[in-house]
């Protein structure tokens, strides 16, 4: 008999965990998904949503023992642009976020009650060099932001734990994500969401990455896709603890507009780099995702032209100016 799963999701409320709550409540019943944020507000209308600093330890473990989870994806995390605004805010929440986790995790094993934990890594925690095309599983990897310095940390974490303690931690490096459901986040990659808003509004979008930036993107539902077969499947198919590359599907700022002038013919968009310009020159422009494959069976589905079409009918404009 399969045992019921008990998901705990932390940082329900950012991007990935307000899509991804969804899904796992439709997979195994919304009683048994529990999202979780800093915030008191439940902004993506859970079924059951606490309030949880993941920086508290006790009161995590507390609520992983009073719920007999199963499983959890920690997703609470300051991402690229934002944390470098704020480096040792951003290494303190990315770095001990996952370290209370793991800890959690490694004092259940010890009792016999074993979580499965989620944690993500990025393409930020690559560096200038990295191969830049079809980045390989295994490369050199020297991030230059304190995000991506996170992250690589954080995928040595995850491996040291499953070697040592046997801990079931699985990640993806995810590329940019795109998705309508909430606003950009903070992401050098968020300005392939924040163009629709500005394409929706009737406006010239001023893009913070120059025309040429290819970076590798994936769709939401890919992404949440890839996460949740990641979960699914069994341990002796999963050989990659630190993170597996995902891909999706690459493109550069001037191939997006374009891709939208197809379906708004009056769509203009300029070119303004920033510091988040820099940051992008650093990351692969795209990813060997082979591992994931021939592990877990990971295929991409959603190309650019499918994602244009669905971001442009459902983008919310009313969630705000977009960054």
């Amino acid at each position: 008999m399969t045992t019921q799963e008990r998901i705990l999701v932390i940082g329900a409320n950012g991007q990935i965990g307000s899509e991804l709550v969804e899904a796992l409540a439709a997979q195994h019943g919304a009683q048994n998904v529990i999202a979780a944020d800093i915030s008191p507000n439940n902004l993506y209308n859970a079924a059951r949503y606490t309030t949880l600093n993941v920086l508290d330890k006790a009161g995590l473990a507390a609520l992983v023992a009073a719920e007999e989870i199963t499983q959890v994806y920690q997703l609470a995390a300051m991402l690229s642009a934002t944390g470098e605004a704020a480096p040792l805010k951003a290494w303190t929440l990315n770095m001990d976020g996952l370290l209370n986790i793991l800890e959690v995790a490694r004092e259940r094993n010890a009792v016999g009650k074993p979580l499965r934990i989620f944690w993500p890594s990025s393409i930020a925690a690559f560096g200038p060099s990295t191969p830049a095309q079809d980045t390989p599983q295994t490369t050199v990897m020297d991030p230059t932001t304190i995000y991506g310095i996170s992250k690589l940390a954080g995928e040595r974490l995850c491996e040291y734990y499953f070697i040592k303690y046997g801990v079931d931690v699985r990640s993806i490096r995810y590329p940019g994500i795109i998705s309508f459901k909430s606003p950009p986040g903070g992401g050098t990659t968020d300005y392939a969401i924040a163009i629709f808003h500005s394409a929706l509004r009737g406006e010239r979008y001023e893009s913070f990455l120059g025309p040429q930036t290819t970076l590798p993107m994936i769709y939401m539902p890919d992404a949440i896709r890839a996460t949740i077969e990641l979960m699914d499947a069994p341990a002796e198919l999963i050989k990659v603890r630190s993170a597996y590359n995902v891909a999706g599907v690459s493109f550069n700022p001037e191939q997006l507009a374009v891709a939208i002038s197809r379906k708004l013919p009056d769509f203009k968009i300029a070119y303004k780099p920033d510091s988040r310009q820099a940051i992008a020159d650093t990351w692969p422009q795209s990813l060997d995702d082979a591992a994931a494959t021939a592990d877990w069976g990971w295929q991409a589905r959603i190309g650019i032209d499918e994602m244009v079409a669905d971001m442009l009918a459902n983008v919310d404009v009313s969630l705000g100016k977009a960054a």
